[in-house]
């Protein structure tokens, strides 16, 4: 596992929130020789997605935040996913930066699906409610995994709605100490 390269990319509308606390948390944990590089979706603004598919013309080539966030994504062996759960699915943010992988899809020379496949995808979310309710955030990932041919690392999911909840959470905290070293890493 030392050759691994993690991305982390917060998605959460308030830095610090409980579920950047619950990533770090379990990021501790990560072997010293992981390299981890963290981005806060909300700092790195995306314009509004525009589907160009069906004769509306290609996707431009990516430039400023969304070359960032391509490079990124390509450098990484591991991509995080951390996002609270905002009405059942994950944070805009994320959800914005995900339709990108859509244009990303469509530049040939990105080779997207190729240099995706084999990557691991994570997920990491706090909620207020039962864990069931994040059903659609779990499902809004394996499922982008499956696609991809990824492997799916699994999803780790706190329980928290003030600041700093999750810290109460002795369950959870406990799942961060060994969650990324007890995934299967299988295709999703």
């Amino acid at each position: 596992m030392s050759d691994r390269s993690y991305l982390f990319l917060l998605g959460a509308a308030r830095a610090g929130g409980n579920t950047e606390i619950l990533a770090r948390r379990a990021a501790k944990e990560l072997p010293k020789t992981a390299e981890q590089r963290w981005i806060r979706l909300p700092e790195v603004p995306l314009e509004p997605f525009e589907d160009r598919r069906h004769g509306v013309g290609e996707h431009a080539v990516p430039e400023g935040n969304e070359r960032l966030l391509m490079d990124a994504t390509f450098a990484a062996t591991d991509l995080v996913i951390a996002s609270p759960v905002y009405w059942y699915s994950v944070a805009a943010s994320v959800k914005l930066y995900l339709d990108y992988w859509s244009g990303w899809m469509r530049r040939p020379e990105a080779e997207f699906k190729a240099r995706m496949r084999g990557k691991t995808l994570w997920g990491v979310s706090v909620l207020s409610e039962e864990r069931e309710q994040a059903d659609p955030l779990v499902g809004t990932l394996r499922k982008t995994a499956d696609y991809l041919s990824m492997h799916w690392g699994g999803v780790l999911i706190g329980n928290g709605s003030r600041p700093g909840d999750i810290l109460v959470d002795s369950q959870t905290l406990g799942e961060a100490e060994t969650f990324f070293a007890s995934a299967d890493l299988v295709k999703a």
